[in-house]
């Protein structure tokens, strides 16, 4: 019987069409594709027994062992929950790692319940060989770089910009110290992949925040990097206390309604308390001793105080964070930068304006000027 396939199109992922990944669940969270839902052919202990079936008997023998191991009740089970989706998401489109044996016997079993569904020619492979296609075309796309001192609000402009490919949201982090997210961080796959589904809405000029290479566990894909390494650049300049205000809705306001959100009042709490605790903990090196555990009396006693209603407290250890650790590492990389040129420097409305013209000329640019 001829099973349907369908090409690795990444335009399956831009009409955000739900996918049935069936590989096994340690597969998934190493990395799946956007819009997948995990509903596998075979758990991992299952899995793990018919790799090393196929290892020292050869593929039939893994074939038998996974079909004994793998049915009655389990895979009616398995079917049962194919269905439940395909009747919500009926174009649903089935994959495994590279469109093989596992994503046919998913569809040899739904047709024989008589339901009909495609398989993605060369799986997982081939869609994540697209995806990181698409990443190493866009570092040849014009790139704009926008810096600026931590708190300048720089992913708030990245975001006000249909162009903008947020990066740190693609990490689920913040880029900084204090930025990590109270839920999982995405696998570097994840990460590639997000990043890979954003860029296929975005075929012109882009704007990125200016990051290290790497933004929490992820890391920014080589050849996109090296493209904002030579990119132009913006740099956000706003007073102290704008910025002090900024961190202080980052690290403090939207962390706790996370926190609260996903855990309740009394535990968001304490794991909000623990993250920041943690995260200054971790300056040690940079900070020294003695102003680590001046940091660390004023942050406890700022939560001590909001606990009491007054949540600026939090201003006596974010304003020093600030001016001894964030400023002087920034004017840091300056320094060792100096060839870096800046297309515009100015406050965060005159960099967001200034963001928008060049998108614009780099999207019609000039007769004569390249494009």
């Amino acid at each position: 019987m001829s099973l349907p396939l369908v090409e690795p199109d990444l335009g399956l992922l831009q009409e955000g069409r739900v996918l049935i990944d069936v590989r096994a669940p340690v597969e998934f969270a190493q990395g799946a594709l956007p819009g997948a839902v995990n509903l596998p052919l075979m758990d991992d202990e299952e899995r793990h027994r018919v790799g090393i079936e196929y290892k020292q008997r050869g593929q039939q023998a893994a074939i038998e062992l996974g079909e004994r191991l793998v049915r009655d009740g389990i895979k009616a089970a398995r079917v049962a929950a194919w269905r439940r989706l395909l009747e919500s998401h009926p174009d649903a489109v089935i994959y495994c790692f590279r469109g093989g044996l596992r994503s046919q016997v998913a569809q040899q079993w739904l047709m024989e319940a008589g339901l009909e569904r495609p398989r993605i020619r060369g799986g997982w492979k081939a869609m994540r060989q697209a995806l990181c296609e698409r990443i190493d075309a866009a570092a040849e796309q014009p790139l704009l770089v926008v810096g600026g001192l931590t708190g300048c609000a720089k992913t708030a402009l990245i975001r006000r910009l249909p162009n903008g490919l947020d990066l740190e949201g693609c990490a689920r982090h913040k880029g900084s110290a204090f930025g990590r997210h109270p839920l999982p961080a995405p696998s570097q796959i994840d990460f590639e992949h997000a990043m890979g589904r954003r860029l296929l809405d975005l075929p012109g000029p882009l704007v990125v925040e200016d990051e290290s290479r790497h933004i929490g566990a992820a890391n920014i894909p080589l050849t996109f990097w090296r493209a904002m390494e030579r990119a132009p650049r913006l740099r956000v300049e706003m007073p102290l206390d704008w910025r002090l205000a900024q961190i202080h809705k980052d690290y403090i306001d939207d962390l706790w309604e996370v926190h609260r959100a996903q855990f309740g009042d009394w535990l968001g709490w304490a794991l909000m308390r623990k993250q920041l605790a943690g995260s200054l903990a971790r300056l040690r090196k940079r900070l020294g001793s003695a102003r680590l555990a001046r940091l660390q009396r004023l942050q406890a006693l700022a939560f001590r105080e909001h606990e009491r209603g007054n949540r600026q407290a939090h201003e006596a250890w974010l304003a020093p964070l600030l001016t001894e650790y964030y400023d002087p590492m920034y004017r840091h990389q300056l320094e060792k930068h100096p060839e870096r040129r800046f297309l515009h420097v100015g406050d965060w409305e005159s960099c967001l304006a200034a963001a928008r013209a060049w998108s614009a000329e780099a999207m019609h640019p000039a007769p004569g000027q390249p494009a």
